[in-house]
């Protein structure tokens, strides 16, 4: 997917668990090994190695729980 989109879409991830109680960064790390396939998960990896700009810092955080 190009990285607009995983970006579009991990930050929608995180907006949702952001309003939510608890630790963010866990419940998105959750969301993402439950629902993102591998090759998902591995982009994300690659695209905060290579400075993830535009995540938001919740998603970055949950990236280091992957």
């Amino acid at each position: 997917m190009s990285p607009e989109k995983m970006v579009m879409m991990a930050n929608q991830i995180a907006t949702f668990f952001d309003s939510q109680p608890g630790d963010a960064a866990e419940k998105i790390a959750s969301h993402l090994k439950d629902f993102w396939e591998p090759r998902m998960r591995a982009q994300l990896l690659t695209y905060l190695e290579t400075g993830g700009g535009g995540l938001k810092p919740s998603v970055v955080a949950a990236a280091d729980r992957l």
